[in-house]
Protein backbone atom coordinates (compact mmCIF):
# COMPACT_ATOMS: atom_id res chain seq x y z
CA UNK A 1 0.00 0.00 0.00
CA UNK A 2 1.22 3.15 -0.99
CA UNK A 3 2.12 5.44 1.88
CA UNK A 4 0.26 8.62 2.43
CA UNK A 5 3.07 11.49 1.66
CA UNK A 6 2.54 13.36 5.04
CA UNK A 7 2.63 10.25 7.11
CA UNK A 8 6.27 10.33 5.91
CA UNK A 9 6.71 14.09 6.99
CA UNK A 10 5.68 14.10 11.17
CA UNK A 11 9.57 15.14 11.35
CA UNK A 12 9.25 18.68 8.68
CA UNK A 13 5.49 19.28 10.37
CA UNK A 14 7.22 19.27 13.74
CA UNK A 15 9.74 21.44 13.11
CA UNK A 16 7.90 23.99 11.06
CA UNK A 17 4.73 24.65 12.94
CA UNK A 18 6.77 25.77 15.35
CA UNK A 19 7.61 28.99 13.67
CA UNK A 20 4.56 30.55 12.76
CA UNK A 21 3.01 31.71 16.68
CA UNK A 22 4.02 32.94 20.21
CA UNK A 23 1.64 31.60 22.59
CA UNK A 24 0.81 34.80 24.07
CA UNK A 25 -0.65 36.12 21.07
CA UNK A 26 -2.90 32.64 20.46
CA UNK A 27 -4.07 33.51 23.87
CA UNK A 28 -4.91 37.32 23.34
CA UNK A 29 -6.90 35.80 20.10
CA UNK A 30 -8.64 33.51 22.09
CA UNK A 31 -9.94 35.87 25.16
CA UNK A 32 -9.52 38.92 22.90
CA UNK A 33 -10.40 38.70 19.74
CA UNK A 34 -12.75 35.71 20.13
CA UNK A 35 -13.93 36.47 23.17
CA UNK A 36 -14.09 32.59 24.44
CA UNK A 37 -15.37 32.29 27.92
CA UNK A 38 -16.93 28.98 27.99
CA UNK A 39 -16.09 25.22 27.06
CA UNK A 40 -15.61 24.84 23.01
CA UNK A 41 -16.17 21.78 21.02
CA UNK A 42 -13.65 22.39 18.09
CA UNK A 43 -13.38 19.76 14.90
CA UNK A 44 -9.79 20.26 13.28
CA UNK A 45 -10.18 19.36 9.20
CA UNK A 46 -6.94 17.98 8.18
CA UNK A 47 -5.74 18.23 11.94
CA UNK A 48 -1.99 16.18 10.99
CA UNK A 49 -0.35 15.07 14.68
CA UNK A 50 -2.90 17.43 16.39
CA UNK A 51 -0.85 20.60 16.60
CA UNK A 52 -3.79 22.83 16.87
CA UNK A 53 -5.65 20.83 19.34
CA UNK A 54 -2.05 21.32 21.67
CA UNK A 55 -2.08 24.57 20.95
CA UNK A 56 -5.50 25.68 21.67
CA UNK A 57 -6.80 23.57 24.61
CA UNK A 58 -4.52 24.87 27.36
CA UNK A 59 -6.06 28.24 26.75
CA UNK A 60 -9.07 27.31 26.48
CA UNK A 61 -12.11 26.79 28.99
CA UNK A 62 -12.00 23.52 30.90
CA UNK A 63 -14.54 21.22 29.56
CA UNK A 64 -13.63 21.74 26.19
CA UNK A 65 -12.86 19.21 23.82
CA UNK A 66 -11.04 18.57 20.07
CA UNK A 67 -11.74 16.33 17.88
CA UNK A 68 -9.40 15.93 14.53
CA UNK A 69 -9.53 14.22 11.28
CA UNK A 70 -6.86 13.39 8.54
CA UNK A 71 -6.12 11.09 5.89
CA UNK A 72 -2.90 9.88 7.48
CA UNK A 73 -3.06 7.22 9.57
CA UNK A 74 -0.17 7.67 11.25
CA UNK A 75 -0.44 11.13 11.97
CA UNK A 76 -3.79 10.07 13.60
CA UNK A 77 -1.87 7.56 15.58
CA UNK A 78 0.70 10.44 16.14
CA UNK A 79 -1.97 12.37 17.62
CA UNK A 80 -3.39 9.80 19.64
CA UNK A 81 -0.25 8.91 21.08
CA UNK A 82 0.76 13.00 22.02
CA UNK A 83 -3.15 13.52 23.74
CA UNK A 84 -2.99 9.81 25.49
CA UNK A 85 -2.15 10.89 28.58
CA UNK A 86 -3.11 14.82 28.68
CA UNK A 87 -5.97 16.25 30.91
CA UNK A 88 -8.59 16.74 27.70
CA UNK A 89 -11.68 15.12 25.83
CA UNK A 90 -9.88 14.39 22.34
CA UNK A 91 -10.85 12.11 19.16
CA UNK A 92 -9.13 11.10 16.00
CA UNK A 93 -10.24 10.09 12.88
CA UNK A 94 -8.90 8.60 9.78
CA UNK A 95 -10.58 9.82 6.78
CA UNK A 96 -11.18 11.90 3.61
CA UNK A 97 -12.51 15.64 5.06
CA UNK A 98 -13.28 16.67 1.17
CA UNK A 99 -15.58 13.38 1.77
CA UNK A 100 -17.01 12.78 5.09
CA UNK A 101 -19.63 14.28 6.29
CA UNK A 102 -19.02 15.60 9.88
CA UNK A 103 -22.09 16.33 12.29
CA UNK A 104 -23.41 19.96 12.99
CA UNK A 105 -22.41 19.73 16.65
CA UNK A 106 -19.31 22.36 17.26
CA UNK A 107 -19.01 25.34 17.91
CA UNK A 108 -15.70 26.00 15.99
CA UNK A 109 -14.31 24.14 12.92
CA UNK A 110 -10.46 24.86 12.19
CA UNK A 111 -8.22 24.18 9.75
CA UNK A 112 -4.64 24.66 9.58
CA UNK A 113 -2.03 24.92 6.03
CA UNK A 114 -4.64 22.94 4.26
CA UNK A 115 -6.60 24.72 2.37
CA UNK A 116 -3.76 25.45 -0.19
CA UNK A 117 -3.82 21.81 -0.93
CA UNK A 118 -7.50 22.09 -2.11
CA UNK A 119 -8.25 22.47 -5.89
CA UNK A 120 -11.74 23.46 -4.42
CA UNK A 121 -11.09 25.03 -1.36
CA UNK A 122 -14.24 26.69 -1.23
CA UNK A 123 -16.18 23.23 -1.16
CA UNK A 124 -13.99 22.48 2.25
CA UNK A 125 -14.97 25.91 3.63
CA UNK A 126 -18.61 25.02 3.52
CA UNK A 127 -18.06 22.05 5.02
CA UNK A 128 -16.47 23.51 7.72
CA UNK A 129 -19.37 26.24 7.64
CA UNK A 130 -22.03 23.25 7.79
CA UNK A 131 -20.58 21.69 10.94
CA UNK A 132 -20.86 24.63 13.29
CA UNK A 133 -23.67 25.64 14.97
CA UNK A 134 -25.23 29.02 14.86
CA UNK A 135 -22.89 31.58 16.42
CA UNK A 136 -19.85 28.93 16.69
CA UNK A 137 -16.37 30.41 14.91
CA UNK A 138 -15.04 29.04 11.28
CA UNK A 139 -10.85 29.59 11.77
CA UNK A 140 -8.27 29.20 9.25
CA UNK A 141 -4.80 29.88 9.32
CA UNK A 142 -3.19 29.19 5.94
CA UNK A 143 -0.27 30.99 4.39
CA UNK A 144 0.57 33.34 1.20
CA UNK A 145 3.71 31.79 -0.39
CA UNK A 146 5.04 34.67 -1.60
CA UNK A 147 5.14 36.95 1.40
CA UNK A 148 6.21 33.93 3.31
CA UNK A 149 9.66 33.97 0.85
CA UNK A 150 10.03 37.66 1.06
CA UNK A 151 10.53 37.48 4.77
CA UNK A 152 13.80 36.31 4.93
CA UNK A 153 17.06 37.72 5.61
CA UNK A 154 20.48 36.12 5.40
CA UNK A 155 23.31 37.84 7.13
CA UNK A 156 26.07 38.18 4.41
CA UNK A 157 23.58 36.62 1.76
CA UNK A 158 22.25 38.30 -0.92
CA UNK A 159 18.06 38.35 -0.84
CA UNK A 160 18.01 38.85 -4.83
CA UNK A 161 20.79 35.65 -5.05
CA UNK A 162 18.48 32.79 -3.22
CA UNK A 163 15.08 34.08 -3.54
CA UNK A 164 13.94 34.73 -6.99
CA UNK A 165 10.41 36.10 -5.48
CA UNK A 166 9.56 37.12 -9.76
CA UNK A 167 10.09 33.57 -10.46
CA UNK A 168 8.43 32.08 -7.44
CA UNK A 169 5.34 34.37 -8.16
CA UNK A 170 5.08 33.23 -11.72
CA UNK A 171 5.45 29.35 -10.59
CA UNK A 172 2.84 29.83 -7.51
CA UNK A 173 0.40 31.70 -10.02
CA UNK A 174 0.75 29.04 -12.83
CA UNK A 175 0.58 26.14 -10.09
CA UNK A 176 -2.95 28.32 -9.46
CA UNK A 177 -4.10 28.02 -12.83
CA UNK A 178 -3.11 24.39 -13.79
CA UNK A 179 -4.32 22.72 -10.60
CA UNK A 180 -6.39 25.09 -8.57
CA UNK A 181 -4.44 24.39 -5.57
CA UNK A 182 -3.33 27.80 -4.36
CA UNK A 183 -0.27 28.91 -2.10
CA UNK A 184 -1.36 32.35 -2.00
CA UNK A 185 -4.69 31.70 -0.35
CA UNK A 186 -3.94 33.20 2.74
CA UNK A 187 -5.28 36.87 1.70
CA UNK A 188 -8.20 35.43 -0.84
CA UNK A 189 -9.84 34.16 2.46
CA UNK A 190 -11.79 36.72 3.60
CA UNK A 191 -13.39 37.04 0.38
CA UNK A 192 -14.30 33.24 0.27
CA UNK A 193 -15.63 33.40 3.84
CA UNK A 194 -18.29 36.10 2.50
CA UNK A 195 -18.92 34.37 0.04
CA UNK A 196 -20.03 31.41 1.65
CA UNK A 197 -22.56 33.67 3.87
CA UNK A 198 -19.90 33.90 7.33
CA UNK A 199 -20.51 36.81 9.42
CA UNK A 200 -18.11 39.38 10.86
CA UNK A 201 -15.10 38.19 8.97
CA UNK A 202 -12.04 39.15 9.81
CA UNK A 203 -8.09 38.75 9.01
CA UNK A 204 -5.38 38.49 11.57
CA UNK A 205 -1.70 38.45 10.79
CA UNK A 206 1.07 35.49 13.24
CA UNK A 207 3.50 37.93 15.30
CA UNK A 208 6.32 35.25 15.10
CA UNK A 209 9.72 36.63 14.31
CA UNK A 210 12.05 33.53 14.12
CA UNK A 211 15.88 34.66 15.13
CA UNK A 212 18.70 32.04 13.78
CA UNK A 213 21.28 33.29 16.27
CA UNK A 214 24.82 31.23 16.12
CA UNK A 215 25.39 31.77 19.80
CA UNK A 216 21.58 30.86 20.85
CA UNK A 217 21.33 27.61 23.11
CA UNK A 218 22.63 24.91 20.65
CA UNK A 219 19.44 22.95 21.18
CA UNK A 220 17.45 25.57 20.35
CA UNK A 221 18.95 26.76 17.28
CA UNK A 222 19.45 23.26 15.92
CA UNK A 223 15.77 22.85 16.05
CA UNK A 224 15.11 26.19 14.67
CA UNK A 225 17.76 25.88 11.69
CA UNK A 226 15.69 22.42 10.91
CA UNK A 227 12.37 24.63 10.57
CA UNK A 228 13.85 27.64 8.59
CA UNK A 229 16.59 25.93 6.30
CA UNK A 230 16.41 24.86 2.66
CA UNK A 231 17.09 21.45 2.04
CA UNK A 232 20.02 20.86 -1.44
CA UNK A 233 17.69 20.36 -4.24
CA UNK A 234 19.79 17.69 -5.31
CA UNK A 235 20.52 16.73 -8.87
CA UNK A 236 20.15 19.54 -11.44
CA UNK A 237 17.93 17.58 -14.01
CA UNK A 238 15.72 16.09 -11.93
CA UNK A 239 14.89 18.80 -10.15
CA UNK A 240 14.67 21.50 -13.23
CA UNK A 241 12.59 19.16 -14.94
CA UNK A 242 9.83 19.17 -12.82
CA UNK A 243 10.22 23.21 -13.01
CA UNK A 244 9.41 22.37 -16.84
CA UNK A 245 6.47 20.17 -16.11
CA UNK A 246 5.14 23.44 -14.00
CA UNK A 247 5.72 25.67 -16.86
CA UNK A 248 8.94 27.04 -16.15
CA UNK A 249 11.28 27.88 -19.12
CA UNK A 250 15.00 26.24 -19.11
CA UNK A 251 16.19 29.30 -18.31
CA UNK A 252 14.05 30.53 -15.23
CA UNK A 253 14.32 26.40 -14.33
CA UNK A 254 18.02 26.61 -14.19
CA UNK A 255 17.94 30.12 -12.28
CA UNK A 256 15.66 28.84 -9.26
CA UNK A 257 18.08 25.55 -9.42
CA UNK A 258 21.17 27.97 -8.80
CA UNK A 259 19.49 29.99 -6.29
CA UNK A 260 18.11 27.25 -4.05
CA UNK A 261 21.47 25.41 -4.33
CA UNK A 262 23.07 28.51 -3.39
CA UNK A 263 21.25 29.31 -0.48
CA UNK A 264 21.64 25.24 0.74
CA UNK A 265 25.63 25.60 0.85
CA UNK A 266 25.41 29.55 2.46
CA UNK A 267 22.93 29.18 5.06
CA UNK A 268 24.58 27.08 8.21
CA UNK A 269 24.56 27.23 11.83
CA UNK A 270 27.07 30.36 11.70
CA UNK A 271 24.64 32.50 10.12
CA UNK A 272 22.27 34.88 11.94
CA UNK A 273 19.03 34.59 9.97
CA UNK A 274 15.30 36.18 10.64
CA UNK A 275 11.99 34.92 9.28
CA UNK A 276 8.31 36.16 9.64
CA UNK A 277 6.20 33.28 8.18
CA UNK A 278 3.32 36.06 8.49
CA UNK A 279 0.57 33.17 8.65
CA UNK A 280 -2.94 34.57 7.74
CA UNK A 281 -6.15 33.89 10.49
CA UNK A 282 -9.12 34.74 9.23
CA UNK A 283 -12.22 33.65 11.09
CA UNK A 284 -15.99 34.14 10.84
CA UNK A 285 -19.29 33.26 12.14
CA UNK A 286 -21.94 31.18 11.22
CA UNK A 287 -25.37 33.02 10.81
CA UNK A 288 -28.59 32.02 12.76
CA UNK A 289 -30.28 32.31 9.34
CA UNK A 290 -28.41 30.31 7.07
CA UNK A 291 -26.65 26.85 6.47
CA UNK A 292 -23.54 27.11 3.88
CA UNK A 293 -24.65 24.61 1.39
Amino acid sequence: METYYWDGKIDYLKASERLYYNDDYVQFLVERVWKIDKPMHIMDFGCGFGHMGARLLPLLPEGSAYDGMDMGAGLIEHARALFRHAPYKTSFTVGDITKTAVERKYDIAVCHAVLLHMADPEALLRAMAGCVRPGGLVIAFEPHWIGNAANYDYEGIEQLDVTPLGLLQELYERDRRRTGKDGNIGLKLPKLFARIGLGGVQCRLSDKVNLHDPGMDEEERARLFEGIRIADPGEREPFTLQLLERGMSPVEADRLYEAEHRLSREFNASVFAAYAPGMKITFGTVQEDSTPT
